[in-house]
């Protein structure tokens, strides 16, 4: 599965990124049996946010969309740090949560978790379907507009 999944990575045109340190008194991941936690990754390309604000106001859909796709590429990366570097041991994604800022009256969250929900399947495949919450914040970290946390099922 590990060459159908850098198969998939270099055909969508994405490269997973080293994996970033965590920014205050957490652990990037933790490991309990054959589930890996996650911690809400933010939209970081090459260690800067792709987009900041809120969902509704400063960003479309769209905007958020690509934001979550930022999102689970890095949650892919903790994956990636938190399994020696081979992404074959995830037997599947079992529940993602997006968090959204956005506006109060604002209320397609579901439609901008659907970038993360996306990128998963479309590297994974079936092990990238999964269960989903998607919820609106007033802000988030660094005024990102979207934050991803995974519960994935390894080998």
């Amino acid at each position: 599965m590990t060459s159908t999944i850098e198969t998939r990575l270099k055909d969508l045109g994405i490269t997973i990124p080293e994996s970033a340190a965590p920014a205050a008194a957490y652990l990037p991941f933790s490991q309990s049996g054959n589930l890996l936690f996650t911690s809400g990754q933010l939209p970081l390309k090459d260690s800067k946010l792709v987009s900041t604000g809120l969902v509704g106001r400063d960003l479309t859909i769209e905007q958020a969309q690509e934001a979550a796709k930022y999102c689970a590429i890095n949650v892919l990366s903790q994956a990636k740090a938190a399994l020696g570097g081979d992404l074959s041991r995830i037997k599947r994604i079992v529940k993602i949560t997006v968090f959204v800022a956005s506006v109060v009256d604002f209320t397609d969250q579901h439609i901008v978790a659907n970038g993360g929900s996306q990128l998963f399947i479309d590297v994974l495949g079936d092990a990238g379907k999964h269960a989903r919450s998607a919820v609106g914040m007033a802000g988030l970290p660094l005024n990102a507009p979207v934050e991803i946390e995974a519960v994935i099922e390894v080998a």
